[in-house]
């Protein structure tokens, strides 16, 4: 091979490598979707955390999207071309934990017939999730201590520690602080994880990027089953946009995936929905303060309502005032107040949102 064929090649390669990581840089945040405002600072801090390599502890209800994070902040960093790789360690047996993470030797202990390689070998120079981390045992929780602080590790029956050059990120839908303050959770593994923090609010907060996630998985999963594409109804929408969604974008997820099998229609009217979306009337939570619960309970009913009533008028903030019996500054002051723009829910007149008028 001639010198100018080896530099050919080797300007081919540093291209196509430069397009995989424009690719895995695209795809990093192309799955975090919405157009909130939540969504929006979300995207902008996983944009800046990427850039360092720093501990990053995702909280946020079950079912919001913590791995989507997790993944994004690993394809918009330097080390998209590594692995990326997730441990769900409420899944984990506590007497098996140091050995997934950090592996074996052949004959380490009794049925140890072969070596096994842990999940750290695995990710070297990429970035371990560790999803469901309040879920590990106190015991455990030293371990992941010293291994973070040392960044060194020792596989099961190996007397040399091995160094390791991996990013960690994890992930809770739990209170750590408050079990920190009850003794389930290490303060000093509490602080090592918690360099920087994300939250992922739930859907309820952001209702205004359902009708988003509704087209993106109602696309997804007719073409997945060979179905025509299939729309909501308005009213199924207007339902669809004032229920909590208790297990959040999981659980709308798996409304849509149920309704685009279930259906024989092209349009799904709210039938085929009632009574599954019905909310609980009375919730098991420990009452407040008068005053606080009262303001609660307001603000919540007034969100709600204006988004309800903007997706009526499709943003139109006259004929929306009009039908709620308010002047138009009056409205322009509710909305200012949480923070929705009636520009938003323009869009849904398009038929590709999954709606029909």
């Amino acid at each position: 091979m001639t010198s100018q064929n080896i530099v050919r090649k080797s300007m081919l390669h540093e291209e196509c490598e430069s397009v995989t990581q424009s690719l895995k840089r695209k795809f990093g945040l192309s799955r975090i979707l919405g157009r909130s405002k939540a969504v929006q600072e979300l995207c902008q801090k996983i944009n800046k955390i990427s850039l360092c390599k720093v501990n990053v502890l995702i909280s946020g209800e079950s079912g919001t999207g913590k791995e989507l994070a997790a993944r994004a902040i690993h394809y918009l960093s330097h080390r998209a071309g590594k692995p990326f790789i997730p441990i769900n360690c409420g899944a984990i047996p506590e007497s098996l934990f140091e050995n997934e993470l950090f592996g074996h030797l052949k004959g380490a202990f009794t049925d140890a017939g072969l070596t096994q390689i842990g999940l750290v070998k695995q990710a070297e120079g990429g970035t371990l999730f560790l999803d469901e981390i309040a879920a590990i045992s106190l015991y455990n929780q030293v371990k992941l201590l010293r291994f973070i602080q040392d960044k060194e590790y020792k596989p099961l029956g190996e007397a040399k520690p091995h160094k390791a050059d991996v990013r960690i990120i994890a992930a809770t839908n739990g209170n750590l602080q408050r079990l920190v303050k009850e003794g389930g959770f290490r303060e000093d593994l509490f602080y090592r994880m918690n360099v920087v923090s994300i939250y992922i609010p739930p859907l309820r907060r952001r209702r205004e990027d359902i009708p988003i996630l509704v087209e993106y998985f109602m696309s997804k999963y007719c073409k997945e089953y060979g179905k025509p594409i299939k729309v909501l109804s308005k009213d199924t929408m207007m339902k669809f946009m004032s229920y909590s969604w208790p297990g959040n974008i999981r659980e709308l997820e798996n409304k849509i995936q149920q309704m685009v099998v279930m259906s024989n229609t092209p349009m799904i009217n709210i039938e085929a929905i009632e009574p599954t979306l019905s909310e609980p009337i009375f919730k098991e939570n420990k009452l407040e303060d008068f005053n606080a619960a009262k303001k609660k309970i307001i603000s919540s009913f007034e969100r709600t309502y204006l988004i309800q009533l903007l997706t009526e008028h499709s943003g139109h903030v006259v004929s929306a005032a009009k039908r709620a019996g308010k002047s138009r500054t009056g409205l322009w002051n509710l909305l200012k107040k949480y923070n929705i723009s009636p520009k938003k829910f323009h869009y849904w007149h398009n038929s590709k949102t999954g709606i029909l008028e």
